[in-house]
């Protein structure tokens, strides 16, 4: 019969062996985030509309591929490089956007700031003397921006717009140049 034993040596070597594999496992995922951290930017996005604050939303992309998102006002971690950041405008009925090219340094935080030029449109519908309800859209050249009921105001983009109101069968037409800052009310009367 063959007894075996296992001297000191042996186990010191043995718990030197297995120690190692986590030691420098664990040293990679330390210095792993250092390494990457070393290697980004930031982009801190503003919005204001006519110069006043605002809120709105941005995607950094590059290549067609979105790489990171979010509120501005938030600040975005990315890796460094050059990216095109798309800057989207909260609550405007016709939903406008910017798009920036932006260059991120490594460590460093890049301002995108965006401002839009908008106004206000409120539509009123009268018939026969008293306020009516009815179905407004809102068009841009040939492209149909949105809709609206009567009575409720709508931030836009600043610009020319064809606004179409519809009541109790009839149609009545409008061209509005909406200027920047401006609140615009057009009373539709039937």
């Amino acid at each position: 019969m063959r007894i075996l034993t296992q001297t000191a040596r042996h186990t010191s070597d043995a718990l030197t062996a297995r120690m190692v594999g986590p030691i420098v496992a664990a040293a990679a995922l330390w210095s792993a985030p250092v390494w990457a951290a070393a290697q980004t930017g930031e982009i801190r996005c503003s919005v204001t509309t006519n110069g006043a604050p605002a809120s709105g939303t941005i995607v950094v992309e590059r290549d067609g591929r979105d790489a990171a998102g979010g509120s501005c006002g938030t600040t975005i971690s990315v890796p460094a490089g050059k990216w095109t950041a798309t800057v989207r405008l909260d609550g405007a009925l016709d939903n406008p956007s910017k798009k920036v090219e932006v260059t991120v340094t490594t460590g460093k935080a890049t301002p995108v700031r965006v401002d839009f030029q908008t106004g206000v449109l409120e539509v009123r519908i009268e018939a026969k003397g008293a306020s009516g309800t009815g179905m407004v859209t809102v068009n841009r050249g040939s492209k149909r921006i949105g809709t609206l009921g009567a009575g409720v105001a709508a931030q836009l983009s600043a610009g020319i717009y064809e606004v179409v109101v519809r009541y109790g069968g009839q149609e009545r037409r409008y061209t509005v140049d909406l200027r920047p800052g401006q609140r615009r009310l057009v009373r539709a009367q039937f």
